[in-house]
């Protein structure tokens, strides 16, 4: 039995699927064709863009290749792309690990 997800993550849930459902309006992408380019259904696309936090990471993934966010994603989450994570990693980690 699953946990309800807090009210933060669910918000947070619901802000990703417009946001993905949005891209995919904006670059004129039918449902169906996101759906050939990430190897998915019609109703998991469906999910993705409600919200539904149940999708697996690597669906997510492959929605965010097909509408050629995946590398923005990957960059907005690297920690050396933030003061913070480059101030601690030249604090915390070897030499060799840094970037």
């Amino acid at each position: 039995m699953r946990r309800p997800s807090p009210a933060r993550t669910r918000r947070a849930a619901d802000q990703i699927g417009q946001h993905v459902l949005v891209w995919r309006k904006l670059q004129g992408l039918t449902a169906e064709q996101v759906c050939q380019r990430a190897a998915i259904s019609r109703p998991t696309l469906r999910k993705i863009e409600k919200g539904d936090p149940t999708v697996t990471l690597e669906t997510f993934l492959n929605v965010l290749r097909a509408l050629g966010r995946l590398e923005t994603v990957v960059d907005v989450l690297d920690p050396y792309e933030s003061e913070l994570g480059r101030a601690r990693a030249d604090m915390l980690l070897p030499e060799r690990v840094r970037r």
